[in-house]
């Protein structure tokens, strides 16, 4: 059996629904360091004026500074955030094909007012795996398995305790992977997609 370990992105690329369409079990990994500079809560979309930053605003005192997990991070419901991301999403997408069937899938997400951004993206993420037809996968969050450990023994432990014998990485993941400990534990190897984003126009 195949399995994926990601963090959970806010409107992850085309090759994360690739590495989707490819697992048995997809592993959203939300129990590491949150980083702040990365793709957790913001993301670029194309619009007429050029490309946009999409960001979910997340409260920072006692959070983003004090190394918490990305599950720990909460959002920022002190403005209307989610509104203003559906309708630039509207706004720039409008007139794309297929944006008719997939408007009311962001009506309801961006409904949504969880208190944590984990939360928010993964349920995001799925409802467009759903929409893909990506539906013979099983989700789980790494912070569901109480599973300690660091870097790729841990992820060992994580694939095998899931049941699976193939582990497909990230497409940056390779340059720090200990291969070798993957061989020795009975676990295959592939690189997944590195497939660009999600929304084009």
């Amino acid at each position: 059996m195949n399995c994926v370990i990601l963090q959970p992105s806010y409107i992850p690329w085309r090759g994360y629904f690739h590495q989707i369409q490819k697992s048995d079990v997809f592993v959203f990994y939300d129990d590491v360091q949150y980083d702040k500079h990365g793709w957790r809560n913001r993301n670029r979309i194309k619009t007429p004026q050029g490309s946009r930053w999409l960001t979910i605003p997340v409260l920072k005192k006692g959070n983003v500074e004090d190394g918490r997990e990305i599950r720990e991070i909460d959002i920022a419901w002190d403005r209307p955030w989610n509104r203003k991301h559906l309708v630039a999403l509207t706004h720039s997408y409008r007139k794309a094909p297929y944006f008719d069937w997939l408007c009311p899938l962001l009506q309801n997400v961006y409904s949504l007012t969880p208190a944590r951004l984990a939360d928010f993206t993964i349920a995001f993420t799925i409802e467009l795996a759903k929409c893909l037809e990506l539906r013979s996968t099983q989700f789980v969050r790494s912070s569901e398995l109480n599973i300690p450990g660091h870097r790729t023994d841990r992820l060992i432990d994580i694939v095998k305790a899931l049941g699976c014998d193939h582990y497909i990485t990230g497409p940056a993941a390779r340059d720090y992977l200990e291969e070798d400990k993957f061989r020795s534990r009975g676990v295959t190897l592939t690189q997944g997609s590195a497939m660009s984003f999600l929304f084009t126009a």
